[in-house]
């Protein structure tokens, strides 16, 4: 067998992970038809099939979930090995790739990247924003962004941006045509504009006040499953909105937005940046986390 080179190496262990040619050639920066040449290429010098192939899809064979098996720790070691000897050149280069909720996204760009940007020119940043939970591992990530509860216990997490609060809000004309709400309870009378998470279910709004809790399952006929759109349709007076505070600053100094049951909406540990803990941080993240630790401090 003659030995495979780093390129159709990592070609495989990229298309195998994300089970598309598409999104790996992607992230390799490189055209689907360069990979899956790659990928035959690799197969012709092992002789041995490594991927299913169809129109629709692509899967590992067995013999290709062994090789991804030992091959992925391998290829972070290695990555993990060059980040280090790369900080002796006295200035991180590379790339960041994080993965987080758009209220993540919106909080890094308003909160760290700017800052990043300025100090570190050479490292390219790529974010990419959905709604559904993934292992960043798996699925080629450098770190992650979600909320302090639903960190991984094997990851290291850093706050970024201190508190959040969610809220609920309404635009003025809504209560030219509704009874502005007294208590939580009074939302069963209002059309509020109901949130679908990313595991299908509907999201409980819940409120706090003197140390009762309530979560309520709102009526509505209107379902989003992105805060952006439900910031739109609240905006038009298409009913209460359930949000985090910090996407909505401008309209509420603005008027065009209004808080409802202000006492009642409570805040809580907000958003960290996290990553695996079990090996060496590449000098490009590390530049990121160093860049949130001073933004923190400051």
């Amino acid at each position: 067998m003659t030995m495979p080179d780093m390129t159709e190496l990592n070609a495989f262990a990229e298309v195998a992970t994300l089970r598309s040619f598409r999104k790996a050639a992607d992230l390799l920066e490189l055209s689907p038809s360069t990979v899956s040449h790659l990928i035959r290429r690799l197969e012709q010098r092992m002789d041995v099939r490594l991927l299913h192939r169809t129109t629709r899809s692509v899967a590992p064979t067995q013999a290709g979930e062994r090789l991804l098996a030992r091959l992925r720790p391998a290829l972070e070691e290695l990555r993990s090995a060059l980040g280090e000897v790369d900080e002796f050149r006295g200035k991180a280069t590379g790339r960041v790739r994080i993965n987080a909720p758009e209220q993540g996204a919106r909080l890094l760009l308003r909160e760290v990247v700017p800052a990043f940007q300025k100090s570190f020119p050479g490292i390219e940043l790529d974010l990419v924003t959905e709604g559904r939970f993934v292992d960043i591992v798996k699925e080629g990530f450098d770190a992650g962004v979600r909320l302090g509860g639903a960190i991984p216990r094997d990851m290291i997490a850093i706050q970024v941006g201190g508190q959040a609060r969610g809220i609920a809000v309404a635009s003025p004309s809504y209560f030219t045509r509704h009874k502005r709400p007294k208590t939580p309870d009074d939302l069963q009378s209002h059309e509020c504009i109901r949130v679908r998470l990313p595991n299908g279910k509907l999201l409980a709004w819940e409120f706090e006040k003197r140390g009762q809790t309530l979560a309520i399952d709102v009526p509505g006929t209107l379902i989003l499953n992105q805060e952006s759109m439900m910031i739109e349709a609240a905006l038009a007076g298409l009913g209460i909105a359930y949000v985090f505070e910090s996407s909505v600053l401008d309209a509420l100094k603005t008027g065009q937005l209004t808080i409802v049951l202000d006492d009642w909406c409570s805040g809580f540990p907000g958003a960290y940046l996290y990553y695996p803990g079990n090996r060496n941080i590449p000098s490009a993240l590390r530049a990121f986390v160093d860049t949130i630790k001073i933004s923190s401090a400051s």
